[in-house]
């Protein structure tokens, strides 16, 4: 999400009398209107322009730390909700001793290329369960992609339908969403008429209440015990947050 600079800019140029003594320093008995504050202020900005950047950083690392903590917070308020196999598909291990989560949309090029990684991990490490967060939030496309792999769950071919989503050629769309649910051996007529069960639209929802409450804005995002990655990440990357959520629960 896109930030306004404005208000750190403002108070920035507010902490640059704290930074810098005033230029042109006033008399210790001048009157100093708020007139003259402001003229002082701008006049130590013009003499020493690179406070005002420096103060905008101090600020912003500020405003991440206290993002970071929100998120921190949040995740662990959503730790069940989001490790929970109650409406939300799992792959790997179903019992494993960690837990992946990920969030993804089928018309996401990085999901597509992290499916791969997921997939990888879950090869050599037999112990880790995934819990897949349909998100879909880049095109009605992605919906109804989302929508047909859910209902494909009453088919008990909801894996097999994901990984082939996720290494079609194209972008997800009904035709194609349709053709590949062919391919799978799932029955369309069926899947359509499941696609609009309540649990559908409970899961994305959830996805979606997930996903904002601990400060995720895009796709893939994965969450790895006490650990939050947005963005793509490699097999040799998630291993490493695997052993050390791995590693926490062990002490």
């Amino acid at each position: 999400m896109r930030r306004s600079t404005t208000a750190p800019i403002q108070a920035a140029c507010a902490a640059a009398l704290l930074a810098f003594p005033l230029a042109g320093t006033a008399n210790a008995h001048e009157d100093l209107t708020e007139d003259r504050v402001r003229e002082l202020v701008l006049e130590t900005i013009r003499q020493n322009p690179q406070i005002v950047m420096e103060a905008v950083a101090i600020l912003e690392a500020q405003q991440s730390a206290e993002q970071a903590e929100q998120s921190r917070n949040a995740l662990s308020v959503q730790r069940e909700a989001l490790e929970s196999a109650e409406n939300a598909p799992v792959i790997g291990n179903p019992d494993g001793d960690v837990t992946v989560v990920e969030f993804f949309d089928y018309n996401c090029p990085y999901c597509r290329r992290a499916t791969a990684e997921v997939n990888a991990l879950l090869e050599e490490d037999d112990d880790v369960r995934v819990v897949l967060r349909e998100w879909p939030i880049l095109s009605e496309g992605s919906v109804f992609a989302a929508r047909a792999a859910l209902a494909a769950r009453e088919q008990g071919l909801y894996e097999a339908f994901h990984n082939a989503l996720m290494t079609m050629a194209g972008r997800a769309d009904e035709p194609t969403v349709m053709r590949v649910a062919e391919e799978v051996g799932l029955d369309t007529e069926q899947l359509r008429a499941d696609m609009e069960s309540p649990e559908v639209d409970a899961h994305i929802q959830q996805s979606l209440d997930l996903a904002q409450s601990i400060g995720f804005s895009g796709t893939p995002s994965f969450v790895i015990g006490e650990e939050m990655a947005p963005g793509f990440v490699e097999r040799a990357a998630l291993a490493e947050m695997v052993e050390a959520a791995r590693d926490a629960d062990s002490q």
